[in-house]
């Protein structure tokens, strides 16, 4: 069922959840936090730079959640079980304010802390739509956007599929025109291609059956037990390095023939096991979870959870683990099936996790598809604000444990982010982790071959 934007909208009950939304309701706990609790979202910025009409992008947005059903579906809660309802398209809520203008640097940090307030905000599951926009302005030519998703209805990609979808209606309500964009199929035709995909993956099945055969996640040691019952809030700790002292890690990706996320997963991977004397690692990352091109311009909650196993534990130098990694990620990526399935082949696998002393972590480095660097859209120059470097204490919330993003923007720089749950782990640790981290990555990519 391919939906176009000039279809009638219908409302739609009782869908099925895709895999994804089912290992997220694992986390649910039926009150205001976790995955359905109002905390549970993304939020990113652009600075926009040219006369920007706040009416043509009101209008926008309601064009984006008209043509994706992602952003007007609620989840229901029936008792134990779960399904989706698709609501009939409804207004965009836009904020407007006015910032104070001054030099390039203060604009730049008003901007960054536009964007952490808003993602200190909360937006409830239910609501619909599950978008939400701030637009401020410095001048008459200078803007930040900011959107907030409610993550139960997408993730990362689909964010930048949202703000391209909202860049192109904006440009063709300003110039009379049709957008350019192609028909989209919508998540639940995802949900059930899916399903079918698994009756036929016995194959799949049996390589997590074997893969994982003995294995556990890596949990990483808290610094407060689960038992002490303290409040959850997540907060973020934020670090960087910059292009010049990066440049290394880019480099032997390069030779290596590495991803640079492979080279980053190796000084996370040896950290990790530094700190855990672990050395048959089990790190879960996200992928984009869209093996079907056909759902790359679809908005939903792609993202998947993936078990990546690397056994360290005769590696004498940061380049033998690299070799290691860059295996396991090329055998396990090309497997990468929904993270439920593959629970059910090891129904042992996140035990470590759920100790009352330890916690999961997820290293993920964030994908860039799409990416709107310096393109303009009648007249607006649209810039994503990636640069990010300031820790705050109330961020949108991870389910458990912590989150370490890593984004690379095209300068060639790295930022960092933990998201973390406070009632688990104390500042000082996630900082000096990162710190550890850092300095396990940079001397690595300096001297692969020195001895650990």
């Amino acid at each position: 069922m391919t939906v176009r934007t000039t279809d009638v909208q219908v409302e739609r009950d009782r869908l099925p959840l895709s895999f994804n939304q089912q290992f997220v309701s694992v986390f649910d706990g039926g009150d205001e936090h976790g995955p359905f609790g109002p905390r549970y979202h993304i939020v990113h910025g652009w600075r926009l730079r040219g006369p920007v009409d706040a009416s043509d992008l009101r209008a926008a947005l309601d064009d984006v959640v008209a043509r994706h059903e992602a952003l007007r579906t609620v989840i229901v809660r029936d008792g134990e079980e779960y399904h989706q309802r698709v609501l009939a398209p409804g207004p965009v809520r836009l904020e407007e304010r006015t910032l104070v203008a001054g030099t390039p640097g203060e604009r730049a940090r008003q901007a960054e802390d536009l964007v952490s307030e808003v993602e200190a905000g909360t937006k409830a599951a239910d609501e619909v739509p599950h978008l939400r926009a701030v637009l401020a302005r410095f001048d008459d030519r200078d803007a930040v956007l900011v959107l907030l998703v409610h993550h139960i209805a997408t993730d990362g990609w689909s964010v930048r599929v949202i703000v391209r979808d909202l860049a192109e209606h904006y440009a063709a309500r300003r110039e009379g025109r049709p957008p350019a964009v192609p028909d989209v199929p919508q998540y639940c035709e995802h949900v059930r291609e899916e399903r079918v995909r698994a009756e036929h993956d016995e194959a799949g099945a049996a390589y997590w059956r074997r893969r994982l055969d003995g294995a556990r996640l890596t949990a990483t040691p808290t610094d407060h037990r689960r038992s002490q019952g303290l409040e959850p809030r997540t907060a973020i700790h934020r670090f960087h390095i910059g292009a010049q002292r990066f440049r290394p890690v880019l480099d032997l990706a390069a030779r290596s023939r590495s991803t640079p996320f492979m080279v980053l997963l190796t000084g996370y991977g040896i950290h990790l096991s530094r700190l855990t004397g672990v050395t048959d690692l089990v790190v879960p990352t996200f992928t984009p979870g869209r093996p079907d091109p056909r759902f790359h311009d679809t908005v939903g909650p792609f993202f998947n959870f993936l078990p990546l196993r690397t056994d360290i534990r005769d590696c004498a130098t940061f380049g033998e683990v690299l070799r290691r990694t860059r295996t396991a990620c090329g055998e396990d990526y090309v497997r990468d099936i929904p993270a439920v399935r593959v629970f059910a082949e090891a129904p042992r696998l996140m035990e470590p996790g759920m100790a009352d002393d330890a916690a999961p972590v997820v290293f993920q480095v964030f994908p860039t598809p799409y990416p709107l660097d310096g393109e303009s859209f009648a007249g607006v120059e649209f810039a994503e604000i990636q640069d990010r470097t300031t820790s705050v204490e109330r961020g949108a919330d991870v389910p458990d444990g912590a989150l370490w993003t890593i984004h690379l923007p095209p300068e060639g720089a790295m930022f960092g982010s933990i998201q973390y749950r406070t009632d688990l782990f104390e500042e000082s640790t996630v900082a000096a982790a990162a710190e550890s981290f850092c300095r396990t990555l940079l001397d690595g990519a300096a001297d692969p071959d020195a001895r650990l």
